[in-house]
């Protein structure tokens, strides 16, 4: 359970979500059993994600000179991440498949094709395919709004889910993962504000 989630904020961003109905008649598991309940390859994974962030956390306070190793021990990481990702995209997936299209530490917002019940809880399933983030967790639907879109074909609705139940380490994946996006999105906006002054 999350203590303070409003101290987190969500950042614009596409991904997939598999949901499965949680079963009400069952408690919500606790940060073992939602261990247990992961695949072998999304536990390898965040414990890769893991171990790299403390050990990059640690090589940051050496000198200069570690820099080239810094870089070097993140490219290594960035090979494994790929790997694991690639295994985990081959794996049969649980659920019905939604279109995220913002995350942060506290929740996820999906793009439905269906209204979806208020304050049921989902097991979810999250990959941020370019962020090399995948995690099981269990969320809460808390509004299904109508998307207005006047291009769109078919009806969608806007979902936000909030986490009920995720492991630390997987909400400062995220929280690494939002800072990373939001670091992009303002670095392209800076390219195109220094192109139309040129």
């Amino acid at each position: 359970m999350i203590p303070d989630s409003n101290s987190y904020f969500n950042v614009p961003h596409n991904f997939n979500v598999y949901l499965t109905s949680w079963d009400p008649s069952h408690a919500l598991p606790t940060d073992d059993e939602l261990r247990d309940m992961q695949s072998v390859g999304l536990k390898l994974l965040t414990e890769v994600k893991s171990l790299e962030a403390s050990c990059l956390l640690q090589l940051r306070h050496l000198d200069n000179d570690a820099k080239a190793v810094v870089d070097f021990l993140k490219l290594q990481s960035r090979k494994v991440d790929l790997v694991l990702q690639h295994v985990l995209e081959k794996e049969v997936q649980d659920g019905e498949l939604f279109t995220g299209d913002q995350f942060g530490g506290s929740g996820i917002s999906i793009i439905s094709t269906r209204p979806l019940i208020a304050n049921e809880f989902v097991k979810t399933h999250i990959y941020l395919h370019t962020e090399l983030v995948a995690l099981l967790c269990i969320c809460q639907i808390r509004t299904c709004t109508a998307a207005t879109n006047d291009t769109a074909d078919t009806p969608s609705w806007r979902c936000e889910l909030e986490f009920s139940q995720i492991l630390e380490d997987d909400i400062e994946q995220l929280v690494r993962a939002s800072l990373n996006v939001q670091q992009k999105m303002l670095k392209k906006r800076k390219q195109n504000i220094d192109k139309q002054r040129s």
